[in-house]
């Protein structure tokens, strides 16, 4: 297994959390340009991260 692709995996997946909690926040506070759609981009490369990281923690061999 390819570990360090597993750990920027991990990394990538903190990162984008962390955007959408920031625009989640932006928007509960009333700003109107949040809803431009970077939610669902975010959210569906989170789910395409998930889906990854499940992949390779599952082959054989871990």
């Amino acid at each position: 297994m390819n570990y360090v692709y597993l750990k920027r995996l991990y990394a990538k997946r903190a990162e984008l959390e962390a955007k959408l909690e920031l625009h989640d926040a932006r928007y509960c506070f009333g700003e109107e340009e949040v809803d431009d759609g970077t939610d669902s981009d975010l959210r569906q490369r989170l789910t395409e991260i998930f889906e990854e990281i499940a992949t390779l923690e599952s082959r054989p061999g871990r």
